[in-house]
């Protein structure tokens, strides 16, 4: 085909953006990155649009040369019944993404070629021959993963209007952990599991960018060392405030966290899971075995670095009391937001083979695999007291005088009232946010978002050279 191609990127929306947890905010909060790289490969006469099913309606009355859908767990109804909708037509469409790569056997009947793992080496090969007439059915990323002077992301596709948070960034694939629950572990299966950008060009995506605001959707911002330090070191003076997100044992080694927050790093997602030892040796979480969370939260706290930690109920170890522990613990321990998870085996994890072997998954319905509901039978819960203690947990901590409570944990009034603003405004005012994003405004927000970020550490932190850690911080 020597014309150019007109294709068409789509991601549906998931099922818990559609159902009663449907919280706008949550899913107007980044772009889909994957697939604006994508695009990224297409020659500069092809005509590309890109639709996210979370923002804006998808209209399926045209005739586009490809498809290309990126398929999730909990949109994968969706995905197929977009996929079948125009392959009717007689367009040819391709489907990728995690559940595509966990469940290759379920996808391909609704598609014309699949990919499994990540796309950037099998996408321009599969372009080529989809020109000359020739894809194949099946692309599977294994040698060759990298990163190297992988063009820049199409970030023209992007309606900006549309999200609070469209400065997103991805400089890494994968991570250098194997836990037994991860979802994305199966993704990169085959080949190289952690890999990096060039430095200079993660830093000349960061310069493209417009403002000050950045988030980092890397599984583990911290997981590369040397990247890591050549990174920030570049991003010094460049006036950056940003978020990611790290690894428990990552933050306590070293001064690589002294380096990003000398950087900008202002907020950081720490995968705390459990409070309970015996849960991490069993789902293979053992980076975070043996190390103290108190002085993970102390030593981000004393950078001026927000904490919105991740926690699992229901693994083995859980009974009754881990929800009031779980909460107390991240209260009492001044952390700003929290994160709260039903444990759930997906496909193509060894959490699901487990669980499946033992005869404890109780339904297939990938609607229901969002972490809000239980889909297995847990050891030493009921399915009704996990779900209970799940909801509960989140109406605790997110309870006014949780969030004051918090807040009181930080040595200065400052860093208190910017706990207590950023915590609120993400969970209290729901109708404020919705009239936002009707009105397509919320790059209005983007400021506010700056200003609370840049005013929680210290004054000219950016300015100072990045301190060396202590040896005792040291493992």
């Amino acid at each position: 085909m020597s014309r150019p191609l007109r294709v068409k990127f789509i991601l549906p929306a998931l099922t818990e953006a559609t159902g009663p947890y449907w919280r706008p905010i949550k899913y107007s909060l980044f772009p889909p990155l994957g697939l604006a790289t994508l695009a990224a490969y297409l020659r500069p006469d092809d005509d590309a649009v890109l639709l996210d099913g979370h923002v804006m309606p998808l209209t399926t009355d045209d005739m586009p040369d490809l498809v290309v859908i990126q398929v999730y767990i909990t949109n994968a109804r969706r995905a197929y019944l977009l996929a079948d909708h125009y392959r009717a037509k007689g367009v040819f469409v391709a489907l990728g993404g995690l559940h595509v790569t966990a469940l290759p056997d379920e996808a391909a009947p609704h598609a014309d070629a699949i990919f499994l793992g990540p796309g950037e080496q099998t996408f321009p090969q599969f372009l080529a021959e989809f020109r000359e007439g020739r894809a194949q059915r099946l692309y599977r990323s294994t040698e060759g993963r990298t990163l190297d002077r992988i063009p820049p992301v199409r970030r023209d596709l992007i309606d900006r209007r549309r999200y609070l948070v469209p400065n997103s960034i991805v400089v890494t694939r994968g991570c250098p952990q194997h836990c037994d629950f991860c979802y994305k572990d199966a993704f990169f299966q085959g080949g190289k599991g952690f890999y990096t950008q060039r430095v200079d060009d993660a830093l000349s995506e960061i310069d493209r960018l417009p403002g000050r605001h950045l988030y980092f959707l890397d599984d583990h911002l911290l997981g590369d060392r040397c990247f890591g330090e050549a990174l920030f070191e570049g991003m010094r003076g460049m006036g950056r405030l940003f978020q990611g997100a790290a690894t428990v044992d990552s933050i306590l080694r070293g001064d690589l966290i002294e380096r990003a927050a000398a950087a900008g790093l202002r907020s950081l997602f720490v995968g705390f899971e459990t409070l309970t030892p015996g849960n991490l040796v069993r789902s293979n979480k053992r980076q975070n075995l043996g190390r103290d969370y108190t002085a993970v939260t102390e030593r981000l706290h004393s950078l001026g670095i927000m904490i919105n930690g991740s926690f699992v109920f229901g693994m083995d170890d859980d009974d009754e009391d881990v929800f009031r522990r779980t909460v107390d613990w991240s209260v009492e321990r001044g952390i700003t937001t929290a994160t709260f998870h039903i444990q759930t085996p997906y496909p193509g994890t060894r959490l699901f083979a487990r669980t499946e072997a033992e005869g404890r998954i109780l339904t297939r319905d990938w609607d229901l695999y969002d972490t809000r509901h239980v889909v297995y039978q847990p050891a030493r819960l009921t399915p009704e007291a996990l779900k209970t203690g799940y909801d509960w947990a989140y109406r605790e901590f997110y309870r006014w005088s949780s969030i004051a409570r918090a807040s009181l944990e930080h040595g200065s009034l400052k860093h208190q009232a910017k706990h207590f603003f950023y915590a609120a405004g993400w969970k209290k005012f729901e109708p404020l946010w919705d009239v936002v994003i009707r009105a397509k405004q919320l790059r209005t927000m983007t400021p506010v978002l700056e200003g609370v970020l840049s005013k929680v550490s210290a004054k000219s932190r950016e300015d100072q050279p990045a301190p060396v850690a202590v040896r005792s911080a040291e493992l």
